[in-house]
């Protein structure tokens, strides 16, 4: 059996061959049986060497047949082939002549058009989408709407606004033409010219969200203020104009104005409470926010529609409820994070829950069961077992666990501070030093590696004004650390001066009251001769820190 199209080829053969009164007489002369048989012939030739890709015997074949009847429908099989083959120039020629064989077509036309426009002739473009538009008065609109586009590929951005001016002008009543000036002009650079355009189509239909949001786009490369006043206006306006609200929203988050955004995101939910494209940044905001139960009433909802990551919706969700103390909730979010970014992540809290519920072993066995496929994840795996082991009280396979890690990603900068402070806690000063050094050489300016040199240094009260130096370094880069400041008011107390060293841990108590900095402020209180204030400040962190070892252990050095 043939392919569909070539018994459509075929039918048209026999009718393009001559045109009905010349075959009659053809008839008569004998000579309609010859043309219709060549017809048929070229046809055939045509589509069978298109079928086994040859180009250029089909292209030969079809543009003889074009050429020798002159039929509309040859004429664009023709251009077309020519198109195909690269042919611009022959496909140009044979559309003209379809166009002027057929000249209501719209189809030569728009073939004709796309072909100048690829060719880059300009000058000779204008009337045919003037012809184009004049046609087609019922699309008219959406004609002028999408002419920016059709224009798209023409580099001469000047020339593409002179020539859509020109298309534009018997149309000026609407507020489409208006419209497509505007686009023209942005991509010519002419900004003043957009904004003029598009406030015209604004005052001819007051409500279209489309042009009122483009008119805020212009304004905000000038003035936030201005696109803000204008948007927040127009919505106010129309209040069931969702896109501008929308893009409201978006303008107020990429200033910062979350709270603003929220209220804007809460108008548009309310109105379609299941779109996962506004219940995803609506929750989002709202956890900005801290309305977390906001939050979490949007992610769950999110989870009854078709958004597709529900792996990070849960991931969320198990954030929220490991925050509120929701351990088993936690957890069960994070076990249907079964892929993505967040996976490892979802991996290494699922073990420190696991840990949390006293199922110690089941959580080193999870994270040994995870493959992370990244240099990043397979530290973030390791970081994680170590933090286990040392919750567990077996601070020496931590270390041992990080030392090994470090033998395959010896300058990964987490994992040589971490094994830094671990070798800290099992008293290997010199294999702390050397990992921290090793890290400030990669990082000079990673100011929790000098706060943990430097400090320490200051608590065994040895190499003191280096201490300080590396103390007052991390200081400069991170004033309000609270962790920084301890260690400097540390430093300051074992170099003897108690006034500067009191105020500077006040000063990080006030900011973060963390038992170990009450654990210092106290002893300088002590020394200072102010007791009472020790005690009060030492038993009030042990009521809320109860197994704190360095609270304990200054505790039981002045008040045993």
């Amino acid at each position: 059996m043939l392919p569909k199209k070539i018994v459509v080829a075929l039918s048209l053969a026999s009718c393009l061959a001559l045109p009905p009164a010349a075959f009659a007489q053809a008839s008569r002369d004998g000579v309609a049986e010859d043309m219709v048989a060549r017809s048929v012939f070229q046809v055939l030739l045509g589509e069978f060497a298109l079928q086994r890709g040859d180009a250029r015997l089909a292209l030969e074949a079809w543009a003889d047949l074009a050429e020798r009847t002159g039929d509309p429908q040859a004429l664009a099989r023709a251009t077309e082939i020519a198109g195909f083959a690269g042919r611009n120039d022959l496909a140009l020629a044979l559309a003209e002549r379809w166009r002027q064989a057929e000249p209501e077509s719209t189809r030569a036309r728009q073939a004709e058009a796309a072909l100048l426009i690829q060719a880059g002739r300009i000058d000779e473009l204008g009337p045919q989408l003037a012809a184009l538009l004049a046609q087609d008065k019922e699309n008219l609109p959406g004609n002028l709407l999408h002419l920016n586009r059709t224009l798209a590929r023409i580099q001469d951005k000047n020339a593409v606004l002179e020539l859509v001016d020109r298309l534009t002008a018997p149309y000026l009543d609407l507020p489409e033409a208006h419209f497509a000036l505007t686009q023209a002009a942005l991509a010519a650079g002419q900004e003043p010219r957009a904004l003029t355009s598009v406030e015209q189509a604004l005052r001819l239909r007051p409500d279209w969200e489309i042009a009122a949001i483009a008119r805020a786009q212009i304004q905000s490369r000038q003035s936030n203020t201005k696109a803000f006043e204008d948007l927040q206006a127009f919505v106010k306006r129309y209040p069931e104009a969702r896109e501008a609200r929308l893009a409201l929203a978006r303008l107020l988050i990429g200033e910062k104005r979350y709270d603003e955004a929220l209220g804007h995101y809460d108008a548009l939910i309310k109105a379609s409470p299941d779109d996962p494209a506004l219940l995803y940044p609506g929750a989002m905001l709202a956890l900005q926010q801290n309305q977390r139960e906001i939050g979490r009433d949007r992610l769950e909802r999110l989870l009854k529609t078709p958004f597709p990551d529900r792996s990070t919706i849960h991931f969320l969700l198990g954030q929220i409820a490991q925050e509120a103390g929701e351990k088993d909730k936690a957890l069960g979010h994070f076990q249907q994070v079964t892929s993505g970014e967040r996976y490892v992540a979802a991996r290494a809290r699922s073990a420190q829950l696991l840990l949390e519920l006293g199922r110690g072993e089941e959580a080193r066995a999870l994270l040994h069961e995870t493959r992370g496929t990244t240099p990043g994840e397979r530290t973030q795996l390791v970081l994680s077992e170590a933090q286990l082991l040392r919750e567990a009280g077996r601070h020496d396979e931590a270390y041992a666990t990080l030392d090994k890690a470090l033998t395959t990603q010896p300058d990964d900068p987490e994992l040589l501070y971490d094994a830094a402070l671990s070798a800290e806690r099992i008293g290997k000063h010199e294999q702390m030093e050397t990992w921290l050094k090793r890290l400030l050489t990669l990082q000079p300016d990673h100011a929790h590696a000098l706060n943990a040199l430097g400090y320490s240094l200051a608590d065994r009260n040895i190499r003191l004004p280096e201490a300080e130096t590396l103390i007052g370094r991390a200081n400069k880069l991170a004033p309000e650390d609270p962790f920084i400041l301890d260690s400097l008011g540390w430093v300051q107390y074992r170099r003897g001066r108690i006034g500067e060293a009191l105020d500077t841990l006040q000063r990080a108590y006030r900011i973060k009251p963390d038992p170990e900095i009450a654990a210092h402020l106290g002893e300088v209180l002590w020394i200072a001769e102010r007791r009472d204030e020790a005690r009060r400040i030492w038993l009030e962190a042990r009521q809320h820190h109860p197994d704190n070892s360095t609270l304990a252990d200054t505790l039981k050095k002045f008040l045993p």
